[in-house]
């Protein structure tokens, strides 16, 4: 699979994703980027941020942990891979609102920070 086979997968998964949620009603009156308007983008924010922490504390318990994840009531994917791909997600679909292209983004940021001296900066890992 060549980059640009992995671009349009994770674009498209991005469309996807941002289609999903506005189905789903996450997105009331959105019709374009114009219609977020700025009391929503924190909104989002402390969103990917709830499923951050909602990671830490999968990781927190001892029996979770080793099991990135496995199927509770309903058979619903839990733990803390499940955490940390909702986090994913609820970025995915904020930029696909706002017209980011997250994987362009990723492959510049990324071709950066491997041109960057080892722990630059010195801080500490």
């Amino acid at each position: 699979m060549c980059e640009r086979d992995i671009d349009y997968d994770f674009e498209q998964l991005q469309k996807e994703i941002h289609k999903l949620a506005r189905k789903k009603g996450w997105w009331p009156g959105y019709k374009s980027v114009e219609d977020i308007g700025k009391t929503n983008i924190p909104e989002k924010l402390a969103l990917i941020h709830s499923e951050i922490s909602e990671a830490l504390e999968e990781y927190r318990r001892p029996e979770s942990w080793p099991q990135q994840v496995w199927y509770g009531e309903g058979n619903k994917p839990e733990g803390f891979g499940v955490e940390l791909a909702d986090a994913v997600i609820r970025i995915m679909d904020l930029c696909e609102a706002l017209g980011i292209p997250l994987a362009s983004i990723i492959r510049n940021k990324h071709a950066y920070n491997s041109s960057r001296p080892k722990r630059h900066g010195g801080k500490k890992a």
